[in-house]
């Protein structure tokens, strides 16, 4: 993981060598069209409010609970004491990113979503407010957190969201393979290692189509992220991606002539 200063002084270059956020240059009409209609969609949706209502109980909760870790810089089975706000502080989305994920739902209209990693249910709330008719399935190791995620989407009333808890290692094959339709949207948020995250990728394909978009959380968080986010540019199935800095998104679509990558401020 790169210290504050090293990530602060990445986000910098980025933020002055990357493609206008406007779409000025941007030659591609699918990338026009996203930073036109998604990236700088300005509307406060209803859904908003309702979601951050739940994030500030959430940073107000003191709930003590036992949390188990299978991500970066974790043993497997490590378990320690979190309290709720501190989680929520600390692993929660910002609105902005989060807000960001359900103007992408909102757009492409996806029917099958998947998340790798719920945390609180926060992000999992705005993919799933962004398009009610979807299924929304979200993976969490931990059980406890995964309980605390549930209550949100109780108080918003959401209907379609299944969560998975356990492991990924172990829960996300078995889901591939039962999985009776593609997934169309994949937002991935719960291990940032380069192998697991190159893995997950990999295991997902088999449930991919040409249209769906996977979304990459925290692609510079750290040097091996970093090698994760080149190799999955390089990836032959992949013919575009758009990187944001604390996201990147990657396409499939073959209808792309060119492979094609962007740096757009954000």
């Amino acid at each position: 993981m790169y210290s504050v200063f090293q990530l602060g002084k990445k986000y910098l270059r980025y933020y002055f060598t990357a493609a206008n956020g406007k779409g000025h240059g941007v030659h591609s009409p699918f990338v026009f069209s996203l930073i036109t209609k998604v990236l700088n969609d300005a509307t406060k949706y209803p859904a908003y409010k309702e979601i951050e209502t739940q994030r500030n109980l959430l940073l107000g909760n003191e709930t003590i609970i036992t949390v188990e870790d299978f991500g970066a810089g974790s043993t497997k089975g490590l378990t320690k004491q979190r309290v709720v706000q501190q989680i929520a502080a600390t692993s929660l989305k910002p609105k902005k990113y989060a807000q960001l994920l359900y103007r992408l739902v909102n757009y492409f209209q996806p029917k099958q979503i998947l998340e790798l990693g719920t945390s609180l249910g926060i992000t999992t709330a705005y993919l799933a407010k962004a398009n009610p008719s979807a299924a929304v399935t979200t993976m969490e190791g931990s059980t406890a957190v995964a309980t605390i995620a549930q209550q949100q989407f109780d108080a918003l009333q959401l209907k379609n969201i299944a969560v998975v808890t356990g492991n990924f290692d172990e829960t996300l094959q078995p889901l591939i393979d039962k999985a009776g339709q593609a997934f169309d949207f994949v937002f991935i948020d719960g291990n940032h290692r380069k192998e697991p995250t190159l893995r997950y990728f990999e295991q997902l394909l088999a449930k991919a189509n040409n249209d769906t978009v996977f979304v990459f959380d925290d692609i510079h968080w750290s040097a091996e992220m970093e090698e994760a986010w080149e190799q999955l540019k390089q990836h032959p199935q992949v013919t575009l991606t758009v990187d944001l800095f604390f996201i990147g998104l990657v396409f499939l679509r073959k209808e792309q002539k060119e492979r094609e990558h962007f740096i757009i401020r954000y």
